[in-house]
């Protein structure tokens, strides 16, 4: 794929330099430490030493010194190798950039610097049993004791908890003037008293986990709260914006390999003394496949520039067409790539079967593309709310 039309030199050298890193490992690594039931942390460490993991984060606290746009390509590389990292959407994306932007130099000195070179680790709780695309209905509250907070309510679908050293946590406080709810952020410990997790058994093969989160009274700090009180939804979405470029950058990477291994198919696979990839039965889905990809990576390239730039508005609209462009090329590209294969495409042995469940994690997760549509028929077309 060429890139160099729209990326910079040092773009297209990280793209690169990554995608060279994800052939060293690749969709057998990945498949091997989840039967395993590990944990890719050496590829999670040699990404961090090479620098990709904090490439977002500040340079004064270790990182790159770049932004969204050059994580997503790290996301995408790796992805497209066959070896997604999926905590590069949680730790450095989310709660690196929420820290580097709304936390205290002492938060920053703590979490920055362990984020970006890949020895700390942090997950992300928001969603909830009965608040799942509605944060206004979260009710995980937040009340003062003194000088701490005591956090409680209950989060489920959290990724990676148990290799985290702490969940940034989506709660509520109360306003004192107006005595209505708003979403605030704080840093929960891992091994903070009555922070418990359970796991949940999921169909799904990754090796990052998903946990429901109960916090009974959970004893915070006030240097626990990441930013101001009174700008909840303005932190917030710093780190959901990034979310949704990240996850599109994993359904991009994800639906190139693919595509990519049943080109690699098509090419080789001899029926009738013709390549199946000459016909236009395989071929020109392949091809369809491969422009709707593109398509969306676009739209992903705009999104992160626009958050990168500080423009939270505009980034918002794009980012959401972005996860929802990229998560809809992506469940096709995988299902045409199984199509191509045949009965091989479910085995083992070539890697894409485990894919289908896998592609409609974008479609899902961390919003669906129902609710993006609703975003966009309603804050771009400017038509009435359903809801």
């Amino acid at each position: 794929m060429s890139t160099a039309v729209v990326e910079t030199e040092e773009h297209t050298a990280l793209r690169s330099a990554v995608a060279a890193l994800g052939k060293r490992y690749g969709r057998d690594y990945m498949t091997t430490v989840v039967r395993e039931g590990r944990h890719p942390d050496t590829l999670w460490a040699e990404a961090a030493k090479l620098g990709y993991l904090g490439v977002n984060l500040p340079e004064e606290y270790g990182g790159g010194g770049g932004g969204i746009a050059e994580l997503s390509i790290v996301l995408e590389e790796l992805g497209a190798a066959g070896c997604p990292l999926l905590m590069m959407v949680v730790s450095p994306a989310i709660c690196g950039t929420v820290i580097a932007r709304f936390g205290t130099d002492a938060q920053k000195a703590a979490w920055l610097p362990g984020l970006a070179d890949g020895s700390l680790t942090m997950a992300f709780g928001i969603t909830e049993p009965d608040a799942g695309s509605n944060s206004h209905r979260i009710t995980t509250t937040a009340r003062r004791d003194g000088d701490d907070w005591l956090l409680t309510g209950r989060k489920v679908f959290i990724s990676g908890v148990d290799i985290a050293d702490a969940t940034l946590v989506v709660g509520r406080t109360e306003d004192a003037r107006t005595g209505r709810l708003k979403p605030c952020l704080f840093i929960v410990p891992r091994d903070a008293p009555g922070f418990q997790r359970s796991q949940i058994d999921m169909e799904l093969q990754a090796p990052e986990k998903q946990f429901e989160l109960v916090l009974d009274d959970v004893r915070l700090p006030s240097e626990a709260l990441v930013g101001d009180e009174d700008a909840g939804l303005l932190q917030l979405f710093a780190g959901l914006n990034p979310e949704r470029v990240m996850t599109a950058a994993f359904a991009v990477g994800m639906g190139r390999y693919a595509v990519n291994r049943a080109v690699e198919y098509a090419k080789e696979r001899t029926v009738w003394k013709t390549p199946v990839g000459a016909h236009q039965a395989v071929a020109h889905p392949l091809a369809q496949a491969h422009i709707e990809l593109e398509l969306a990576r676009l739209m992903m390239q705009k999104a992160a520039r626009l958050y990168d730039e500080g423009d939270d508005l505009g980034a918002g609209e794009a980012a959401n067409m972005a996860k929802y462009a990229a998560a809809e090329a992506c469940v096709k590209a995988v299902d045409q790539a199984v199509h191509t294969l045949g009965g091989n495409g479910l085995t083992r042995e070539y890697g894409l079967a485990s894919l289908i469940t896998a592609a409609r994690v974008a479609r899902i997760a961390p919003v669906s593309r129902e609710m993006i549509l609703n975003f966009v028929s309603h804050q771009s077309l400017g038509l009435p709310k359903s809801y």
